[in-house]
């Protein structure tokens, strides 16, 4: 656990992977994707901190060791999720897949939990493939990868009909966790196939599932957050919007956690590094240390409290992994401290059911 100023902070990490982007992993004929898509995230790894910088031949594949040092032993991380994104499509073996995945869960038993995850337009054969899997591996959560490649298409949204029978199989089968990627296009994938407003209609759709969003739709964050407000399903996870912009943009971070806070709010937002785009100690140790900067253009954005940090860096993930956390790191009693007040503008939150009410 990570202690700031007398403080315990429970971290989960909720969005990590384990990836093999090295060359000899490369499709033949497709090396200039495999080798695009692999230079884009390097590119967004340089938004770190200098100090933090990997080498690219680490960046491409690295070692259960380096996984030990980056996020147990230096990174202030209690528990992990990691998430897969197969890309066979240019990647022989696969990018980062539940087999690579569970190397580490195996390596840390009882830190990290596995996601599985589906493509509808695999079919039956997928369905049943998915089924089957989770029999073998018990999954939580499932990632989904929209704009993935698969044969002739590049994208599908999670509102689609076949879409739709995988969400039924994964209701059915008692897992409860849909985290989608919904953020910054990766070279060669395509812009519009990330786009947030399938979230909408299946939220609605599935309110026995939470649907976390990954990267809260960055660059589409106030679209996301209007959203997000009216489904109390829809989670904003800040892998992304911690890691590229809390250094390298902090005034754009402000603005992006003013909207985040102010439209969804502290108790439907969690942390997550997107380890090993970066690295988790800087971005924990960061946003712990983080506040609402003065200004005008921040005035009307609620001030972040110590209880609301304890929420979004673990206490929530761990509510929805069904998590143990330590009775230390555990939020104390409401209205004992002046940090348990509400923010400003946190009297403005309405629930789903109360405006659905008003409207009838």
């Amino acid at each position: 656990m990570y202690e700031k100023d007398g403080e315990k902070y429970f971290i989960v990490d909720e969005h990590q992977h384990f990836w093999n982007a090295r060359p000899d992993n490369w499709v033949e004929g497709r090396e200039n994707l495999a080798k695009g898509w692999i230079d884009c995230f390097y590119g967004y790894h340089q938004l770190a901190p200098p100090e933090t910088h990997w080498p690219l031949e680490k960046y491409q594949r690295w070692t259960l060791e380096d996984y030990r040092h980056d996020v147990f032993e230096e990174g202030h991380v209690d528990h992990a999720v990691l998430q897969s994104t197969f890309l066979y499509y240019w990647y022989k073996e696969g990018f980062n897949t539940t087999k690579r995945n569970q190397m580490v869960a195996e390596a840390f038993p009882g830190k990290v939990i596995v996601n599985g995850r589906w493509d509808p337009r695999e079919g039956a054969e997928g369905l049943r493939r998915f089924e089957e899997n989770h029999k073998r591996d018990n999954y939580k959560g499932v990632k989904l990868y929209t704009a993935e490649w698969y044969g002739n298409s590049r994208g599908y949204k999670v509102s689609d009909p076949e879409a739709y029978r995988y969400l039924d199989k994964t209701r059915e089968l008692g897992i409860k966790n849909v985290h989608l990627h919904k953020g910054p296009t990766i070279w060669p994938l395509d812009r519009d196939a990330f786009d947030v407003e399938d979230v909408d209609k299946a939220a609605t759709d599935f309110p026995e599932l939470n649907f976390i969003v990954e990267h809260a739709g960055v660059p589409r964050i106030e679209q996301f957050a209007y959203i997000a407000v009216q489904e109390p399903n829809v989670y904003a996870g800040l892998s992304v919007v911690i890691g590229a912009h809390m250094y390298a943009r902090p005034n754009t971070f402000a603005r992006f956690m003013g909207e985040l806070l102010f439209w969804v709010g502290e108790d439907r937002i969690v942390f997550g590094s997107d380890y090993g785009i970066w690295e988790p100690k800087w971005q924990v140790e960061g946003f712990i240390d983080w506040q609402m900067p003065d200004g005008e253009q921040f005035s009307d954005y609620p001030k972040i409290t110590t209880t609301a940090k304890k929420k979004i860096m673990g206490l929530n993930a761990a509510k929805l992994y069904d998590i143990e956390v330590p009775p230390e790191c555990q939020i104390s009693a409401p209205g004992t401290t002046a940090d348990e007040e509400k923010a400003p503008g946190e009297e403005l939150f309405i629930d789903a059911g109360t405006a659905a009410g008003a409207q009838a």
